[in-house]
């Protein structure tokens, strides 16, 4: 096993799993540290969305806007299977703000990058006798516009594939317990669990990037016991809640809460509808984070504040809670801290340790780049930026080809459902003919769990994306725990026990 490298990355949701991915493709040999699984923390915690954020715009943050829907085009480029096209419907409340500055803000959403997939925005008249639209009878217009969903976990796994296919090694369910500095390398003490035993091993850097999310000022300090400056971490929680679809379009909502938060509704996982979010200053435990009765309750309230559809929280199905880590800028209301990152260098004994604060899904390849601009600073040398023109595993085709392939996937393995077919190449894209390599009926597919999920599936996401828990699987790499019933899921644990 190696041990020494040039970088070290602590943490494995999407920024440490892009910069792991960045730098690897650059020549630098990387390891990167996850306690858990990846993805465990906030970076599956998220609203599923690749966005410029129409809202920023109203805080003036037009670089942050324009930066991210850039990397909008650029994320569609690359991972055209996990990152689709998201219509959204933004009910108008004349009571928030007028017509007028809403269309002229859209415009801008529209204008201030070049498009290359997406329509542009309009406005738009509801019909109150339609039986696709949910709204109630007082709200007559509105707009329209375009972005992105995204499966948030799948796009960190991805990065880590990639980066693991550079040479990065990737170590999941592995803790630091102590960070020493020797004024040559950064020496770095982890526990992992391996066949049941905790074994320690010692790992060495020139760099360590902290890229540890909620827990970036608790890793600072570990790395630099001695720093007296206060904490640069803002910790906010959101949550979300699923409920049984509440109507019939693929279309999304975006509308604003009486308070001015920001409410998005999103089809989700066929039959359901994904709502969020909260947005609460938080001090606990991140890994302990869960949603409270007053965000059901104002979640559902504000859905019922638009629509005919009245949710209650006895409807709800699932929730998640994540807690966000964002640059503490000194603003009180949770939803006024910026979303933008920061990145932040420090040196101890001659070597350089840089940590993140702050960003978000959709910037995180931006990050990466500016993350290894500075490490090649630390080594002397320039590399050349490649991310963006390089396809993530499985999104080895146009954005514009997705239907014309799905079509033809359906038509190759037409002995397995088309249901399946579809999850699998919006999960995997063209790595679905890996997994379902020289199977040629569906009993060679092996053993069937439910929900549309078979052996030669699992076997590919342990082998191959880390998964070593039922919760890595039905809640990470696939959304399939809100569909598989209790026995489906303790025939999984089974199988995946008896092969870890």
């Amino acid at each position: 096993m190696k041990t020494d490298f040039d970088i070290i990355v602590i943490g494995g949701g999407i920024n440490g799993a892009g910069i792991a991915r960045d730098a690897s493709g650059k020549g630098y040999t990387v390891a990167l540290f996850e306690m858990n699984d990846l993805a465990s923390a906030t970076s599956s915690w998220s609203t599923k969305l690749i966005h410029g954020g129409l809202r920023y715009m109203e805080q003036y943050q037009f670089r942050l806007v324009r930066e991210s829907l850039i990397e909008r085009e650029n994320l569609m480029d690359i991972a055209p299977h996990i990152i689709r096209p998201l219509r959204f419907i933004l009910p108008h409340n004349s009571s928030l703000r007028p017509f007028w500055l809403i269309r002229l803000g859209l415009f801008f959403y529209d204008n201030i990058i070049k498009r290359k997939y997406l329509p542009p925005s309009k406005s738009i008249t509801f019909n109150v006798d339609s039986d696709t639209n949910p709204l109630k009878e007082n709200i007559k217009n509105g707009f329209e516009y375009s972005d992105c969903s995204v499966q948030d976990a799948r796009l960190v796994v991805l990065n880590a594939m990639d980066a693991k296919a550079n040479n990065a090694s990737i170590f999941t369910y592995t803790k630091i317990v102590k960070v020493e500095n020797d004024g040559k390398y950064w020496n770095v003490i982890a526990n992992f669990k391996k066949n049941n035993v905790i074994k320690t091993l010692k790992f060495s850097s020139k760099v360590i990037v902290n890229a540890a999310g909620p827990w970036t000022d608790e890793l600072i300090s570990k790395i630099n016991p001695s720093s007296s400056k206060p904490k640069k971490t803002k910790l906010i929680k959101g949550s979300h809640i699923i409920v049984p679809k509440i109507y019939n379009h693929k279309n999304a909502y975006i509308f604003q809460h009486k308070d001015g938060r920001i409410i998005f509704i999103i089809p989700y996982e066929k039959k359901f509808s994904l709502i969020g979010t909260t947005d609460i200053n938080f001090n606990g435990d991140p890994s302990k984070a869960k949603i409270s009765e007053d965000e059901k309750k104002y979640l559902c309230d504000a859905v019922s504040t638009y629509f005919i559809n009245q949710i209650k929280p006895n409807e709800i199905i699932w929730t998640y809670s994540g807690v966000r880590s964002l640059f503490d800028d000194g603003k009180f209301n949770a939803k006024d801290i910026t979303r933008d990152y920061k990145i932040d260098t420090k040196e101890l004994n001659g070597l350089n340790y840089i940590s993140i604060f702050g960003g978000k899904i959709t910037t995180y390849r931006k990050l990466a780049e500016e993350v290894t601009k500075i490490i090649d600073k630390n080594f002397g040398q320039k590399s050349r930026n490649w991310t963006s023109a390089k396809a993530l595993p499985g999104g080895y085709f146009l954005p514009s080809q997705f239907d014309t392939l799905l079509k033809e996937y359906f038509k190759k393995y037409s002995f397995i459902d088309e249901t399946v077919i579809e999850r699998l190449f919006m999960s995997y894209g063209t790595n679905l003919e890996l997994i379902l390599k020289n199977r040629t009926s569906v009993n060679a597919l092996g053993k069937y769990f439910g929900a549309g999920l078979y052996e030669c599936e699992v076997e590919w996401l342990i082998d191959n994306e880390w998964a070593k828990t039922v919760s890595d699987i039905i809640w990470r790499r696939t959304k399939l725990g809100l569909v598989l019933s209790k026995k489906e899921l303790k025939l999984l644990d089974n199988y995946i026990s008896s092969k870890i």
